[in-house]
């Protein structure tokens, strides 16, 4: 029996050594990579060697973060990786520094807004997977009156509402309005 449970043990770990082949992805998403920042964002960012040049800055309404000895940069619809080039050329120009290091990480992402018919609408911490679903059921879930077929949402950079049908993977981004409608009878 011993004989039997060891073959079938080391069968086994050569089967699963055969999937681990393919080295699984390490670091950000796609999506995390290609994340656009706005007003309302907290980022954390560190100059190395010069912790007075480092913090957690959020950007505001005139779209910019204000850093020590550097003042405004502007931030709304960049990349975090795009801010630390910002950053760094800034540091460069205004010569700071000669070779920045800088690194710019999203801590906080802007709030979502859900309105219309669900129990308690308003405005919501974004966390990263957040679904339509999930949106509602932080919103104390659907009225009796909610169309649960159609939502709409308003993106966050954009003035223009659009019609999407709700299915259980419809993502919610930071600073989008999702507006639930009321269902025709």
């Amino acid at each position: 029996m011993r004989m039997y449970q060891a073959f079938i043990a080391s069968a086994l770990a050569i089967a699963l050594a055969g999937c681990a082949s393919a080295p699984l992805p390490i670091g950000p998403s796609p999506q995390a990579t290609a994340y656009t920042l706005g007003a309302g964002d907290k980022v954390r960012v560190t100059t190395f060697g010069f912790e007075n040049l480092s913090g957690e800055f959020t950007i505001g309404a005139d779209n910019a973060i204000a850093l020590p000895l550097v003042g405004a940069i502007p931030s709304i619809g960049v990349t975090p990786m795009e801010l630390q080039a910002k950053i760094a050329n800034a540091l460069v120009e205004r010569k700071i520094v000669r070779d920045p290091k800088v690194s710019a990480e999203v801590i906080e992402y802007r709030p979502y807004y859900i309105l219309g018919e669900v129990g308690k609408p308003g405005q919501y911490p974004f966390t990263n997977g957040l679904t339509v679903l999930k949106a509602v059921a932080t919103a104390q879930g659907f009225t009796y009156r909610a169309n649960e077929k159609t939502i709409f949402i308003t993106r966050d950079l954009t003035n223009s509402e659009i019609t999407v049908p709700l299915t259980p993977s419809t993502p919610v981004r930071p600073g989008d309005t999702v507006r639930i409608a009321e269902r025709r009878l």
